[in-house]
């Protein structure tokens, strides 16, 4: 018995890369400093940078791949891939600078293998960064055949003077949430078990094409945003959130955790973020998951329902940040503002009794308040 007869076909994964040469061609920016088929990738830190800090984050696709199966359509859900790491690392204020990919699979068909390819490599365009390299591996017995795994990591790099660490967030600051373009790439768990049709009839398409609409990228008009306040970019935007997994009530408390700190260490209660639900339009696609079976009073917990990424901004520069993405044709709201929670009183109380370095943390229902 060989290798093939066990289930590898090495030639196939030749025939693959051999595909994937055209498309990480097209993400190369400066810096790359070898092509793929090596051992490693190299990028050579930018020397524009006084305090370089790399920022890196992971992610992958998850069980929305079961559609982009299904529907036999592979080629954006690699734009998922690199969307939830970039949208990640850029709450920070990192510029991400490559990413790689890692595809695994029972049966490799190297030309689904260059669809995925061709997504993130989409995605890295996007995003302004370098395809810099990847794995893909064949795994027979493993992953059911026609089954894929798609995963991979970004690394980017801030000026350490200007990351952005959420700790200048504020009672008072405004909230701009940008719209999302769907169901993004979170929650899928849940919609697989209440989508029974994917060819459905919905709006100008099909329920299944529109929830394979991929992740939107914010990186190039929220780092445009920043250069465009210049020195005053911390000052200016104090705290970011991807609304990714968990929806607003896990992930926008995210961004208060060292605003949080500071506070606790004056004796002042932690933060909360006030939310106008009717300040945005909710996306079809949310209604129809409900239509559909899904608990309306719980779909903040798992879904991003139109807004896709949260910036908290002090009151004086709401206007110009609204009008700066008016002007690139991008959806913004002011959807809320940071106060501090009804839960104040007691949670000052509770602080009031805690050693040096212990914590009080509001729950998920405190720190996120609907109106």
């Amino acid at each position: 018995m060989d290798y093939k007869q066990a289930g590898v076909d090495v030639h196939e994964g030749y025939r693959a890369v051999e595909k994937y040469k055209a498309e990480v061609k097209r993400t190369l920016i400066p810096g790359v400093l070898n092509g793929i088929g090596g051992f490693a990738g190299m990028f050579e830190v930018p020397k524009s940078y006084k305090e370089p800090v790399m920022v890196s984050g992971t992610d992958g696709v998850g069980t929305k791949l079961d559609i982009a199966f299904a529907l036999k359509k592979y080629d954006t859900v690699g734009i998922d891939c690199v969307a939830m790491c970039v949208n990640d690392i850029l709450c920070c204020g990192a510029r991400p600078l490559y990413f790689l990919d890692y595809i695994a699979c029972g049966n490799l068909d190297s030309s689904v293998a260059a669809d995925l390819v061709k997504g993130i490599a989409d995605g890295c365009v996007q995003s302004g960064c370098a395809l810099l390299g990847g794995e893909t591996a064949e795994m027979p017995g493993f992953y059911d055949k026609g089954k894929y795994d798609i995963a991979g990591f970004s690394v980017g790099i801030a000026e350490k003077a200007r990351i952005i660490s959420g700790e200048n967030i504020s009672e008072g600051d405004v909230l701009i949430g940008l719209a999302s373009s769907g169901v993004h790439s979170n929650g899928f768990s849940l919609v697989r078990r209440l989508v029974k049709d994917l060819h459905q009839p919905f709006g100008a398409s099909s329920i299944g094409l529109t929830l394979l609409e991929p992740t939107r990228i914010y990186v190039k008009p929220v780092l445009d945003l920043l250069e465009s306040f210049e020195n005053h970019a911390t000052s200016a935007v104090r705290g970011m959130v991807h609304i990714t997994g968990g929806g607003f009530y896990e992930n926008i408390p995210r961004m208060f955790t060292a605003a949080d700190a500071l506070r606790r260490s004056k004796g002042k209660a932690p933060l909360c973020a006030r939310i106008r639900k009717d300040s945005w339009p909710v996306l079809p696609i949310f209604g129809e998951l409900v239509k559909l079976g899904a608990d309306a009073d719980k779909m903040f917990y798992t879904f991003n329902m139109g807004i896709g990424f949260v910036l908290a901004l002090s009151p004086d520069y709401e206007a110009k940040a609204l009008e700066f993405f008016k002007e690139r044709g991008i959806a913004a709201y002011t959807i809320g503002k940071v106060d501090v929670s009804d839960a104040a009183a007691s949670i000052s109380s509770e602080l009031a009794g805690l050693r040096e370095g212990a914590s009080a943390a509001l729950t998920q229902e405190q720190a996120v308040l609907f109106e």
